[in-house]
């Protein structure tokens, strides 16, 4: 019988990069943006295989908890009562866990539409991360993008297995294209494997403060019916910060398996529109708008009906409450219309 993985599912997020209808309340992982089912659902479905992966513990936001609960009925959560990053989400899980099991971390809110190489993947690395190697998985990149950052790999550490060199932060788009060319760098998925110990172990000796403040967290936790609530008081003083930042870009331990995987982060309207269907105009028209003379366009609405004419490479996303138009282009400045709208409703 393989080793089962233990899924660890991060159910956060702010909510702001698909706004309006992605917001802090209803962020993109409770919703059906690409694909079939709310992105929460096809992730996991992606550790449906029970030869290979035990039941996940979703590590997500204490507003959310009855939604997250309707959509994975029976499957353990962890919630937090205030957002302190990926770092001390990850923490909360490991400390949850046997001190040896093996943790798969992944962001409910990605794009998958084939799970067989990362499955494929998450065995290749198992004796890795068994040993008390961190690895995260990079994918194969298909341009030069400049919205994902960059794992540099070294050496081959085993079969499938390398050694990290450096993580690269979102580069400009010279930077990108040399790392592309280079061909030892990969797009950072978010997604990684480690035993709980290890990863643990790692946080102490890199960022002892969000350590000491997870434990504190859960030594004072209240379980309830499935549901872990992580102490409020003693994270007041927890930095908050993301995984890379805490752990994976400071630890000796890391390695990366590569992987071809068709996969997207979903950070921007400008995703969605290449990952969903297009008409012969080259635009994406959801069933409530209208595109007249118009190509290269985005149109998606949750309120009313939308019709652009003569639009070329816009996007239009509407809700009750708002509107936004932009270029796809500057899909990647959707926060500050997501932060204007915050600011003039007082919230």
């Amino acid at each position: 019988m393989e080793t089962r993985v233990q899924p660890v599912i991060l159910a956060g997020g702010s909510g702001t990069r698909l706004w309006p209808i992605s917001t802090p309340a209803r962020p993109k992982h409770l919703l059906e943006i690409v694909g079939q089912g709310t992105m929460l659902e096809q992730t996991l479905d992606r550790v449906g295989d029970r030869r290979l992966f035990a039941e996940p513990l979703i590590v997500g936001a204490q507003s959310q908890a009855d939604e997250v609960s309707h959509i994975a009925p029976g499957v353990s959560l962890i919630l937090e009562p205030c957002p302190r990053g990926s770092a001390a989400a990850v923490a909360f899980a490991a400390l949850a866990s046997d001190p040896a099991a093996i943790l798969l971390v992944l962001p409910s809110d990605h794009r998958v539409d084939d799970p067989k190489p990362l499955l494929d993947a998450v065995r290749k690395a198992l004796p890795a991360a068994d040993s008390g190697r961190l690895v995260t998985f990079g994918i194969r990149p298909r341009g030069a993008e400049t919205g994902y950052g960059y794992i540099s790999a070294g050496e081959p550490l085993s079969e499938g297995v390398l050694a990290v060199d450096a993580f690269v932060e979102k580069p400009s788009k010279d930077i990108a294209a040399g790392l592309v060319q280079s061909g030892s760098a990969f797009w950072n998925s978010g997604m990684f494997l480690f035993r709980a110990d290890a990863f643990l172990t790692e946080l102490d000796r890199h960022a002892p403060e969000i350590a000491s403040a997870s434990r504190a967290a859960m030594d004072l936790a209240r379980s309830d019916d499935g549901r872990i609530s992580p102490d409020e008081s003693a994270l007041a003083d927890c930095p908050s910060t993301s995984i890379d930042y805490a752990v994976m870009e400071h630890s000796d331990r890391i390695a990366v398996v590569p992987l071809d995987l068709d996969w997207s982060d979903v950070g921007s309207w400008a995703a969605v529109y290449e990952l969903e269907p297009k008409d012969a105009d080259g635009n994406v028209v959801d069933s409530r708008s209208s595109a007249i003379d118009s190509a290269g366009c985005l149109l998606k609405s949750t309120g009313p009906q939308i019709v652009v004419i003569g639009g070329q490479q816009l996007m239009v996303i509407a809700t009750a409450d708002h509107v936004l138009v932009a270029p796809i282009s500057d899909a990647q400045r959707v926060r500050e219309a997501a932060e204007l709208a915050k600011a003039r409703s007082g919230d």
